[in-house]
């Protein structure tokens, strides 16, 4: 429906109700977005959610997502909400066929939440 969360926020101004928002995903910002990290500044009072995903949605600070930066955004707006891996294997044939995942993005499921998990509590603290 958007690409871009400058599209997603104004989305949410017109809709104006105070349990709407957007999902802010670093994978998809980082393919959309012209600045992938001021985004998150420019429309930080509509993001609603966020998605901790690295580029080839494996397991976070495995890739070359600007992380640094992207926490350093995080915690200027003050984020007290979740922050959500997401990443994508073939353990589900049918998701796997519709996200297009043909290869393995890590070696195997615990790597994704313990490194990932680690590799969050790490930066935004």
């Amino acid at each position: 429906m958007f690409n871009t969360a400058e599209d997603a926020s104004k989305h949410v101004d017109m809709v104006n109700r105070d349990n709407f928002g957007y999902l802010y995903d670093t994978f998809h910002a980082n393919i959309e977005e012209k600045d992938p990290v001021g985004c998150i500044i420019k429309t930080a009072k509509n993001i609603n959610h966020i998605h901790i995903s690295e580029n080839d949605r494996g397991t976070p600070g495995k890739g070359n997502i600007p992380w640094k930066e992207t926490f350093s955004a995080i915690k200027e707006i003050q984020w007290n909400g979740w922050l959500t891996i997401e990443a994508f294997g073939r353990a589900l044939p049918d998701l796997a066929a519709a996200t297009r995942v043909w290869r393995d993005f890590f070696p195997n499921k615990e790597e994704v939440y313990e490194e990932g998990y680690k590799f969050i509590k790490e930066n935004i603290n």
